[in-house]
């Protein structure tokens, strides 16, 4: 006998295909419903996500003062996208500025390094020529030579998202950006720092918050005494390995909430809660915080501390020092940032 065949009667043939289009039809719109609901769940579940999202820079709203500084005796090395021989500007502060005329919003930088030549004595055919350079790596600049017989003045730009690094904590990483162009110096010793593999004695040790002085926004409240409090967080810059000179005055800008900057010629500085224009041109500003890490400082700031009077001014003094790490924080193509020792 052959085998036999089942056949559907030809009648019911139609429903049972109408029914299956509707089924599957009805699963696709429940998939398309709840996917984004299971993916919202699932990056929820998973701190690396959410570490992603934590670290993207916004970069809009950093604190950046307007500078155009260099150093005396250096000449910084690096590819030449201009040539001085064929460029000639009366000052420094032009060179500067031409450097700074090749970086874009929202792109990277052609130039992030300039070289000029002013002493008229010294620099003879050379006198106003203006280098434009790019570093491979403007956290670790190509230094050929720096003495005081050294007839050039060079210096670094850093454009959006460059030249950002984190004074990590055990209260989490608060990421600064550094101000080469107003505080030259000041970074060259930051830029010190980062080579080591530790920052043993650097620390923060007096965390004051606002008080009733100033707003969250840090804007003065009307008649309020300018402290104490006075909103601030204060530490050390000083690791073993490294000999401190005490940094010369540099650029002194308005303190903004924000602001990173020495307490006279450093190792000690703060960084700023508020916007302090009693404070105006008398501290050098050398980084700015990036605004979404001012809530690490804010949950420092209520750490416990005791009361205490220097140089016949009360002050705030956290019960236990925190120690902190210099490290660079690294970009990918996507402007995300991920932290690693240097």
């Amino acid at each position: 006998m052959g085998k036999r065949h089942i056949h559907e009667p030809e009648g019911t043939r139609g429903p049972c295909v109408s029914l299956l289009l509707i089924t599957l039809l009805s699963c696709t719109i429940v998939f398309l419903i709840l996917s984004p609901v299971f993916k919202s769940s699932q990056a929820s579940d998973h701190p690396a996500n959410s570490t992603s999202a934590k670290t993207q820079i916004n970069i809009k709203h950093v604190y950046e003062p307007k500078c155009c500084s260099g150093i005396e005796h250096q000449e910084l090395w690096g590819k030449a996208v201009k040539w001085g021989s064929d460029f000639n500007v009366k000052t420094s502060e032009e060179c500067c500025k031409a450097c700074k005329s090749m970086c874009t919003d929202d792109g990277p930088c052609l130039c992030n390094s300039w070289v000029f030549c002013g002493d008229k004595k010294r620099c003879g055919d050379r006198f106003g020529q203006c280098w434009l350079k790019k570093q491979d790596d403007p956290l670790s600049p190509e230094v050929h030579e720096s003495s005081g017989i050294v007839e050039w003045t060079s210096g670094l730009i850093y454009g959006k998202g460059v030249g950002i690094i984190a004074l990590e904590t055990e209260y989490g990483a608060i990421r600064i950006k550094l101000l080469p162009d107003c505080a030259p110096q000041s970074v060259a010793y930051i830029l010190e720092l980062l080579k080591l593999h530790h920052c043993a004695g650097c620390r923060f040790y007096r965390a004051e918050k606002r008080g009733n002085s100033w707003d969250i926004n840090g804007d003065r409240i009307f008649q309020s005494p300018p402290g104490p409090p006075y909103a601030l967080l204060q530490g050390a810059l000083e690791a073993q390995g490294i000999d401190f000179e005490e940094i010369p005055k540099e650029t002194c800008p308005s303190i903004k909430k924000g602001a990173v900057a020495w307490i006279d010629g450093g190792p000690d500085f703060f960084i700023s809660l508020a916007n302090h224009d009693e404070w105006d041109r008398k501290y050098t500003v050398f980084a700015s915080v990036i605004p979404e890490d001012m809530s690490i400082i804010e949950k420092i700031v209520e750490l416990p501390t005791t009361s205490a009077i220097w140089s016949g001014i009360k002050v705030a003094v956290l019960e236990k020092y925190i120690s902190l790490k210099l490290k660079r924080v690294v970009e990918n193509e996507t402007q995300r940032s991920s932290l690693e020792e240097t």
